[in-house]
């Protein structure tokens, strides 16, 4: 019978036969301040509740650690020992705490995002100043390139979080949908298509040679799904802006993010052309490796986007 006992002390997990920290912060506690009831006010909890603690910590142990009077409280011979050793194990849990507390303080010291272009240009801008607000003690550094570089940067470690504008999430990636965007075409105001009575077909613009972002952009990658294919572009560029402005230049017609160009089609820069028979919605995401969600200020800066 002893034997079997032996045996299930012996294989049952540490946890079930150490008491946890708590017990014994409050046996330190009764040893500092000879007094069970002022030992419970220090850590916080009632007389009952401490004397219940303890009573379970002397079960757990098999050994009688304090002695109780109308005097006060004293340590056993054993408590005295158990005290000694509880000592060295909540000194170690602060060193772990403290250790873990500088590994939380330098992750939190910086935040390294990747977005995709019409992101990077138009959305974070605003993201990063809130966070700013929020944490003014973390440095950001925004790497942006298009949806598949987003994700090589990931998967690498190079970037802590990353947002993209593609059709799909790239392979490796964890996603949420953060916001919602259009793919609108547009052209300068003296190109024929401005004049148009009627909106274009998908056939028309998918024939048509097109001013475009390079292969692997969010953007690109949408169109040429919603149409089928694409004809050859007639100028491929490698940043929201740049197309933007040879669009605006008159080089040829575009397409581009409802978010990139407000304020050219506010101001007769561009004009906004009509199409029939094909959806240019998209989907806006927060991406990060897969089983990674991100903690700290990456986290934090995915609150901001939904805000």
């Amino acid at each position: 019978m002893r034997e079997a006992e032996e045996q299930r002390e012996r294989t049952a997990s540490l946890a079930h036969r150490v008491p946890d920290l708590a017990a014994l912060e409050l046996l330190l506690a009764v040893a500092r301040l000879g007094s069970l009831g002022a030992a419970a006010r220090e850590v916080g909890i009632t007389q009952p509740a401490a004397s219940s603690r303890i009573r379970s910590m002397e079960r757990q142990l098999g050994v009688a650690l304090v002695d109780r009077s109308p005097r006060g409280s004293r340590l056993t011979d054993a408590g005295a020992l158990v005290t000694d050793w509880a000592r060295r194990v909540v000194e170690a849990a602060a060193a772990f705490d403290a250790g873990a507390r500088a590994l939380r303080d330098r992750r939190d010291s910086r935040l390294r995002v990747a977005a995709s272009m019409t992101i990077a240009e138009y959305l974070l801008p605003g993201w990063l100043l809130a966070l700013h607000a929020e944490r003014p003690d973390t440095a950001v550094s925004l790497l942006a390139g298009n949806s598949a570089k987003v994700a090589e940067l990931l998967l690498s470690g190079e970037a802590d979080v990353g947002f993209v504008e593609g059709l799909t999430v790239p392979a490796g990636l964890d996603s949420a949908v953060i916001a919602h965007d259009r793919l609108i075409v547009v052209t300068a105001p003296g190109h024929p298509w401005a004049r148009r009575r009627r909106p274009l077909t998908a056939a028309e613009l998918a024939a048509t040679p097109l001013i475009l972002r390079e292969r692997g952009s969010g953007t690109r990658q949408v169109l040429d799904a919603a149409l089928g294919g694409l004809a050859r572009p007639l100028i491929e560029l490698s940043s929201t802006t740049a197309v933007k402005a040879s669009a605006v230049s008159g080089a040829g017609p575009s397409v581009l993010s409802e978010l990139a160009v407000g304020e050219e089609l506010s101001m007769r820069r561009l004009v906004s052309i009509p199409v029939e028979g094909v959806s240019l919605h998209r989907d806006l995401r927060a991406v990060w490796p897969t089983g990674h969600r991100p903690t700290g200020p990456a986290r934090e800066l995915l609150s901001l986007t939904r805000g």
